[in-house]
């Protein structure tokens, strides 16, 4: 039911002359999205008042409620029954639904961000949200259209608020294969399953993210430790003192919320902030967190007084983010870090020096490499880094994720892929696949932890003949072509 809604807004919005991408159709559709889940979390809340014998006192003022300006509704005839339906007397369309959206609704919940008692409530959420969106929907027609399709949608059930969460994320996902760095905003959920598998977080870990993304791994981490039987007080640590992010980019940061909202996180401690601006000498123990879970962005080039936030100045920001998790870790802390593989082996002086940092101050104890593809759309090959910190790294279990196809949009990574490391990796087995390195025999200047698989038996491919054929067929039109070409000039 809801997947049809979801792809009946896209349309909707595709006609928009404010909306050109996939990346507008999620930051649009969540700001509304988020206003009807609000809607249904204040029936919610009035209902278990109600049943206890408490009066409730709603977040958001009357005229600015869902059923006042969004849906007002009358109740109709149908059949032998009754139903209520949108009362078109009484609701906003055209210029006035955008005049109204643009400069009385927005500005009113932007004030929650000042009128809020802390950072960590449902309304300080709502100004933060506000204050970073604007509507996009210039036709307030399109808007009246996707406004009735989003009051299709419920949030009241688990099942409702489980199904919403699986195709948000497909959106993320969507919107991750559409360009425009989209890996920035999507990490394939299998892999980060088993990045949490392996790193195993316990309830009362304050689990952190410093590029945070779509919240992806904060969401997977929820899910892992949300188990049946939960205590009130575990549940209350779950959703206050638990999951902690920081994203630097607005869209991000928006649907990095709205993901966690939509997992059941009610006030997700996510800051607006750019993480790589803060100084490394400032963290102090009262910052820092038991597990690191990352996939921190590759390639971009940090600024000169951004790197002077580091001991090891580089413009690499990967590095830069690997610096920060390794000082805002707890001694004993565990991290599972994303990081292109040419990080174990490049030779300048800044990754050389991280690298060394990395293996005295942590247990580098598994070291996963992916093939490419893992990532739809990016070109680049990655590893994922699992160390604890406070001991120096012996040795380092390597597993090289060796599959027989090829990744890609419509061939993904999937959990069974990853069984076999998950398994193996619980002994640091030797394997095919596996292979253990010891620290004290790698180059002690160069500190190399290139991924070479000892046990990998080359196999020579035997061309079939038809290919030889093709690949000689080709040649000769490609060699008539050149001899033309020389004709002519003679």
């Amino acid at each position: 039911m809801f997947e049809q809604t979801f792809k009946n807004i896209d349309d909707i919005l595709h006609k928009d002359a404010g909306c050109g991408s996939e990346l507008d159709y999620v930051e649009q559709t969540s700001w509304i999205l988020f206003l009807k889940y609000l809607d249904d979390l204040e029936k919610d809340r009035a209902t278990a008042a109600e049943l206890t014998g408490k009066s409730y006192t709603p977040i958001i003022d009357k005229e600015y409620q869902w059923s006042v300006w969004a849906m007002p509704k009358i109740t109709s005839p149908n059949g032998g029954g009754r139903e209520e339906v949108l009362d078109h007397h009484n609701a906003l369309t055209g210029d006035d639904l955008t005049d109204f959206v643009n400069n009385k609704l927005f500005p009113y919940l932007k004030k929650f961000k000042l009128s809020a008692e802390s950072a960590d409530t449902i309304e300080y959420k709502i100004g933060e949200i506000f204050s970073e969106l604007k509507n996009r929907i210039q036709s307030g027609y399109n808007l009246r259209e996707v406004i009735n399709r989003i009051d299709e949608l419920r949030f009241r059930t688990h099942a409702e608020k489980h199904e919403m969460s699986h195709l948000y994320e497909d959106k993320i996902k969507n919107m991750g294969n559409a360009g425009r760095n989209g890996g920035e905003y999507y990490t394939p959920r299998p892999l980060i399953t088993t990045i949490v598998k392996v790193v195993d977080p316990k309830i009362g870990d304050k689990i952190y993210d410093g590029a945070v993304g779509s919240a992806g791994f904060l969401c997977e981490a929820f899910s892992y430790l949300n188990k049946p039987g939960l205590s009130t007080k575990d549940w209350e640590t779950l959703q206050k003192r638990t999951f902690y992010g920081k994203e630097k980019k607005s869209l991000a940061y928006i649907i990095g919320i709205m993901n966690m909202i939509f997992h059941g996180v009610e006030a997700p401690n996510i800051i607006h902030t750019n993480t790589l601006a803060e100084n490394l000498a400032d963290i102090q123990e009262k910052d820092r967190y038991d597990v690191v879970l990352a996939n921190p962005p590759f390639g971009g080039k940090e600024r000169a007084e951004v790197q002077q936030n580091f001991p090891i100045k580089t413009g690499e920001t990967a590095s830069l983010f690997l610096q920060h998790f390794i000082k805002i870790l707890k001694a004993g802390g565990r991290a599972g870090v994303v990081i292109k593989n040419t990080f174990l082996s490049n030779t300048d002086s800044a990754t050389v020096a991280i690298r060394k940092t990395l293996l005295e101050n942590c247990n580098l104890h598994t070291v996963l490499d992916l093939p490419g593809g893992t990532f739809t759309g990016a070109g680049v090959k990655t590893v994922v880094l699992f160390f604890e910190k406070g001991k120096p790294t012996q040795k380092v279990w390597f597993y090289q994720l060796n599959l027989d196809r090829n990744l890609g949009k419509t061939n993904p990574l999937n959990e069974n892929d990853l069984a076999d490391f998950v398994a193996l990796q619980k002994t640091f087995a030797d394997s095919d696949n596996s292979w253990t390195v010891n620290v004290a025999n790698i180059d002690q200047n160069t500190f190399d932890l290139s991924v070479k698989n000892p046990n990998k038996k080359e196999v020579v491919r035997l061309r079939l003949p038809h290919d030889i054929l093709e690949e000689m067929k080709a040649l000769d039109e490609e060699s008539a072509e050149i001899l033309e070409a020389i004709k002519s000039l003679i």
